[in-house]
């Protein structure tokens, strides 16, 4: 008898390094086989073999090679390749991660295909409806079936949007999984030779600034504001720059400066970033991702946002939520070179386990149960 099988969906790389937890930990189990979809949201050159060996799982088994477009044609180009999967092929349960494009598309083509949905980081709420992934956040979670929290405030949303709160689960965060997983991979290797490393070596003291986000680096006049606010932190603080490319177009675009003390370079791979960011003094950032992380870490991170989804990061851990102004980014900033910001403590349940919780939840849902019988059904 075969086993029941879970479509594990990803789009873009951050996407991966969420589902190679859970990898790890369907094969652990053993009660459930799974398939990775890669939809192609995003194209990386980076993302070949090296990159999922250094996850720990395999190569994706589908490519639906869905990338480029505005968000309604990337999302409409998704639905439709990921339906016609679906129906020749249906798997017994869809598990989706975070809040792009990829999450919101599969979604529901599940839902309409009386697939079961999974959502792991359910909950999530900037209450900024000019994120498009909130957008995609609010939606998904309103058509998931099963939840898979990684912090209270996403209990609290779910409970006050009515989601029945037997099928939400506090499990902990696969984003945490993987960075300790990756960590711990990275202390048995000689980084020496990883990019970025000669400017590890030429400071012993340093910060890491990371910048994608629209409201930050679209417009002229807020990218030269935190363009200030940099130039100001690094005469005290060495600062290094992986660009998104995005952000670097508006740079040369504009016509900003970020001084000297700032290094620029290209976008890192996962673990010549990590082993970056891990010992930075400070990380200037507004990354979701990297506000969990650096929580995770006990790494100073100042978030260059108004708000977060992500609030544990701020109220129990390592992350000061500084907004954009120049003059807050540059005190949050100087609280963490004078070692006066705290670095907090890792939240409950964020100890490496969050995977093996919801592989074991799912299994228990889903071993001994028929597929749903989906013919005549539109």
């Amino acid at each position: 008898m075969s086993k029941p099988c879970i479509h594990l969906i990803a789009g873009a790389r951050p996407n991966f390094m969420k589902i190679a937890p859970i990898v790890r930990a369907l094969r652990a189990d053993g009660r459930l086989d799974w398939r990775i979809i890669h939809t192609g949201q995003h194209y990386d050159r980076d993302m070949n073999d090296v990159f999922f060996d250094e996850l720990g799982i395999p190569a994706p088994d589908v490519r639906l090679g869905c990338g480029g477009g505005s968000h309604a044609t990337q999302t409409g180009k998704i639905m439709e390749a990921y339906e016609s999967l679906c129906a020749t092929d249906p798997p017994d349960a869809v598990l989706v991660v975070g809040d792009v494009n990829s999450t919101l598309a599969c979604s529901i083509v599940a839902k309409k295909a009386c697939i079961p949905v999974a959502h792991v980081e359910a909950g999530l709420r900037s209450g900024d409806m000019a994120m498009p992934e909130e957008i995609n956040r609010l939606v998904t979670d309103a058509i998931t079936d099963w939840f898979f929290v990684t912090e209270p405030s996403g209990l609290l949303h779910l409970q006050r949007e009515g989601k029945d709160m037997a099928q939400v689960f506090d499990v902990g965060h696969v984003m945490v999984d993987n960075v300790l997983h990756q960590a711990a991979q990275l202390a048995g290797t000689d980084t020496s030779e990883l990019p970025g490393s000669s400017f590890k070596q030429r400071h012993a003291r340093y910060g890491v600034v990371t910048l994608h986000r629209p409201s930050n680096v679209d417009s002229a006049d807020a990218l030269e504001s935190i363009s200030l606010a940099l130039r100001d932190i690094s005469e005290e603080l060495p600062l290094v720059f992986p660009v998104h490319p995005r952000t670097r177009n508006n740079i040369e675009r504009h016509g900003i400066s970020m001084g000297p003390g700032v290094e620029l370079m290209t976008p890192l791979p996962y673990m010549p970033f990590l082993n970056l960011w891990k010992d930075a003094v400070v990380v200037l950032t507004d990354s979701g991702g990297l506000q969990e992380e650096t929580t995770a870490l006990g790494v100073p991170c100042v978030t260059i946002r108004e708000n977060t989804e992500r609030p544990v990061t701020v109220d129990e851990g390592s992350n000061v939520l500084a907004g954009t102004r120049p003059e807050a980014i540059i005190a949050a900033a100087r609280a963490a070179i004078r070692g006066e910001s705290r670095r907090g403590r890792r939240p409950a349940l964020w100890d490496g386990k969050a995977a093996e919780r919801i592989v074991s939840i799912l299994a228990d849902k889903l071993v001994g149960q028929p597929s749903p019988d989906r013919a005549n059904k539109h």
